[in-house]
C-alpha cells in the first residue's frame, strides 16, 4: 500500500514532466541539495544553478559530499533532494523508504588513472586483470575510502576481480577525501586511482601539459557512471520541501536541462551525457 502511494505521489508531481519541452515555473524558493563532489568539482552545478533559478525561481543551495554522506543527510532531514551516483545503493535507499521518485539524469564513465610510467603495466588491460596486477606488484593505489559513489564502485570492482577488498595493505592509501583531492594525492605519491571522467578532465584542465597521471583503463561496460536525483520522502521528513523538489526534478529532466548538460564541456570535451528520458 505504501509503495502504491509513493508511485501515485511521484506520478502526480511528474505528470507535467515533458521529455520534449521545458516547464517554466515561478516562486523564489530555496532548495537544499546534497550532491556528489564530482558534479561540484567539475563546475556543473555552478553552471546549472543560474538557469534553474531563472526558469523555476528556485535558488539551489548545495553541499558536495560522497554519496554515502548524502544518504545520511537525507535520512537526517537536512536536505530536500539528493543528486548521487550509486544505483544499487540508491535503489536500496528508496526501498527502505528514505527517498522517493528516483529519476536518472545523466551519465559519464569511470576510468582508472595512474603514473605515466605505469609501474604495474595495466594500460589497456581488462579491469579485473589490471586490479590483479596492481595487487601482484603492490603498486600504490589511492582510494577515496569515504563511502562515496566512486568508492562503492571501486569496492565492487575489487570483488568482481575475485580479490578481497584491500584495507590495511601498505600500498593501499585511503584518503578520506573528495575526488579531486584524491587525484592530487595520487599524483603526489605516484599512485593509481579510480575516478569519474569528469573530475579527471577538471584535473587535466588544472595542470595543462604537466599531468603526472594519465588514463590507463577506460571504455569498459563495468565502468559506466549513472547519476540520478532522489526526493527525500516527506513522510519521513516533515520539513522536506517535496513540491519544490518535484519542480526541480521536472526541470532537471526536461529537454532544456538535457541540452545544457550536454553542452557543458571542459577542454572541448563533454563531461556528462544526459539520459533523463531513457529507461
Amino acid at each position: 500500500m505504501k509503495i502504491l502511494r509513493k508511485m501515485v505521489i511521484c506520478f502526480t508531481f511528474t505528470a507535467v514532466v515533458s521529455c520534449t519541452g521545458n516547464n517554466a515555473l515561478s516562486g523564489d524558493k530555496v532548495l537544499r541539495m546534497a550532491t556528489t563532489t564530482s558534479t561540484d568539482n567539475t563546475g556543473l552545478i555552478d553552471y546549472l544553478a543560474p538557469y534553474i533559478q531563472a526558469d523555476t525561481g528556485i535558488e539551489l543551495k548545495w553541499v558536495a559530499v560522497g554519496t554515502g554522506k548524502a544518504f545520511v543527510l537525507g535520512k537526517n532531514c537536512d536536505v530536500d533532494v539528493l543528486m548521487v551516483h550509486a544505483p544499487d545503493a540508491e535503489n536500496q535507499y528508496v526501498d527502505e523508504g528514505h527517498g522517493i521518485c528516483r529519476s536518472q539524469i545523466m551519465y559519464n564513465d569511470f576510468v582508472i588513472i595512474g603514473p605515466k610510467n605505469d609501474p604495474a603495466r595495466i594500460k589497456g588491460k581488462a579491469v579485473s586483470e589490471a586490479l590483479n596486477r596492481i595487487v601482484e606488484k603492490s603498486a600504490s593505489f589511492a582510494s577515496r575510502g569515504d563511502d562515496s559513489g566512486t568508492n562503492k564502485k571501486e569496492m565492487n570492482l575489487w570483488k568482481s576481480a575475485g580479490l578481497p577488498v584491500p584495507d590495511r595493505e601498505q600500498w593501499y592509501i585511503q584518503t578520506g577525501q573528495g575526488m579531486l583531492s584524491t587525484i592530487n594525492i595520487a599524483a603526489e605519491i605516484g599512485a593509481y586511482t579510480l575516478t569519474d571522467r569528469g573530475t579527471f578532465l577538471k584535473y587535466e584542465s588544472n595542470y595543462k601539459g604537466h599531468l603526472r597521471l594519465v588514463i590507463l583503463i577506460e571504455g569498459h561496460r563495468s565502468l559506466r557512471n549513472q547519476y540520478s536525483v532522489i526526493a527525500i520522502n516527506p513522510d519521513r521528513c516533515k520539513n522536506a520541501q517535496f513540491e519544490l523538489t518535484m519542480k526541480f526534478i521536472n526541470w532537471i529532466t526536461s529537454s532544456r536541462a538535457r541540452k545544457l548538460i550536454g553542452d557543458f564541456k571542459l577542454l572541448g570535451k563533454q563531461l556528462f551525457i544526459p539520459n533523463a528520458c531513457e529507461h
